[in-house]
């Protein structure tokens, strides 16, 4: 059996940990450059406000019922996460994170008949240890699972835990499941599924496997068969299995000079530089995008990118920040008013096994190595992240526009929660 746990309105219940007063009330958390709302307390959702509002269409709403607004603290939310993923690590053999704040757990090595009250267990000490609410869903497969899991959310009855252990529990479930809420049903596929008459999750996983195949693609037949409880999308455990990584951020305000939007592509660099040596990985090629403000058709539009491949295999910040730097100057177009860039590592591989350059200087790889292991040593510390960085970098949210944010509660020594004891006389 398969668990799928999702954390429950993720980004408010992280703000609400730290934020007791704000519990029960409506919440709003925006998306970058605080353009429209990523995350809605249930409160929230009840007043009509839905994922996705521009915060220009809804701020009359959240004036008129004192709705608590935050500007999107991802480095919180990341510390969060990776809090809830311990959590889940050390209760279960093994977890595929499948997002920022979903994870799949195999549950194979439990008793069937227990598996109800050990997933309430799971949820009750993710909650006790993280303060992030959680839902579990339980099922044969991974599709089924979020299935259950959606259940869990939306009905208290389950107690966050819905078990999908039966034929009858597995038709009553797709049955009241529509099929746009299937995972792997995309927009297209959903308008297809209603042409031929589909609207519910069982009525697909109903229909002749002929059907599928000449309607669907592979991806399509196998969200069939998984509905049908027919395992098809293997557990991955190891991370080591990412391939890409993207980094990019839309501006608060368009960057029009070649230095302003290289110091962004910089940064994002050292992001991406950081989180490939987490996991053990090197970039084997890479390729940096920009474009201007499609919403703006009174400006010039231009996108374009670029694409590099690496002498050899590295984690090197420097390296891949000069290469960035380089594939960034042969698309960058002066007269334009940038609103967006990133860098996207097209390939990745295992740090353990890559092919060395026959050129490359095998001492100054291992001294780069040991420099880049201090600097994220140091940047994990209570000093901070991006104290150390190359050169070329400005800090990212220079360029991102943040009217609310929350403090670091979890990541910055001076934003710690301090509690007043002092006893009144």
């Amino acid at each position: 059996m398969i668990g799928l746990i999702d954390c429950n309105n993720f980004f408010v219940s992280c703000e609400r940990v730290f934020d007791p007063g704000i519990r029960n009330k409506p919440v709003v958390v925006f998306s970058n450059n605080d353009g429209c709302a990523v995350a809605i307390s249930n409160e929230a959702k009840t007043l009509g406000i839905k994922r996705g509002d521009p915060f220009f269409k809804i701020k009359g709403i959240c004036r008129a019922y004192d709705i608590r607004t935050f500007s999107g603290n991802h480095k919180l939310y990341g510390d969060m996460s990776t809090r809830v993923m311990a959590v889940l690590s050390s209760t279960v053999p093994e977890i595929e994170i499948y997002s920022i704040d979903e994870a799949f757990i195999h549950l194979d090595a439990f008793e069937e008949n227990s598996l109800q009250d050990m997933g309430r267990s799971i949820v009750r000490k993710v909650r006790r240890q993280t303060g992030i609410p959680t839902s579990l869903g339980i099922a044969p497969t991974k599709t089924l699972a979020k299935v259950a899991a959606r259940f869990a959310k939306k009905h208290p009855g389950y107690r966050s835990c819905c078990v999908i252990d039966s034929e009858e529990k597995r038709r009553k479930a797709l049955e009241l499941t529509p099929v746009k809420d299937v995972w792997g049903i995309g927009r297209r596929l959903y308008r297809t599924l209603n042409d031929h008459g589909i609207y519910t999750a069982l009525q697909l996983a109903d229909l002749p496997k002929e059907s599928i195949v000449k309607l669907f693609n592979v991806t399509g037949e196998k969200t069939w068969m998984e509905l049908n409880g027919c395992q098809c999308t293997e557990f991955e455990p190891e991370d080591s299995r990412r391939k890409q990584m993207v980094c990019s951020r839309s501006f608060g305000k368009t960057l029009n000079e070649f230095d302003d939007v290289s110091s962004a592509v910089a940064a994002l660099t050292n992001i991406a530089g950081r989180k490939i040596r987490e996991r053990s990985l090197c970039a084997v090629s890479l390729s940096v995008f920009l474009h201007t403000d499609g919403f703006r058709p009174d400006l010039p539009q231009y996108h374009n990118s670029a694409h590099r491949t690496l002498q050899e295999p590295t984690a090197d910040t420097m390296t891949l920040t000069a290469v960035a730097t380089d594939a960034l100057r042969s698309v960058f177009k002066q007269g334009f008013a940038y609103k967006k860039a990133g860098v996207m590592i097209n390939e990745l591989t295992d740090s353990n096994h890559i092919q060395q350059s026959l050129f490359g200087n095998a001492a100054d790889r291992e001294r780069r190595q040991r420099l880049m292991a201090t600097v994220d040593s140091i940047n994990r510390c209570s000093i901070g992240r991006d104290t150390i960085h190359t050169g070329a970098y400005c800090h990212i949210d220079n360029f991102v526009r943040r009217e609310k944010p929350s403090r670091l509660f979890s990541t910055r020594l001076s934003d710690i929660i301090t509690i007043n004891c002092n006893h009144g006389s």
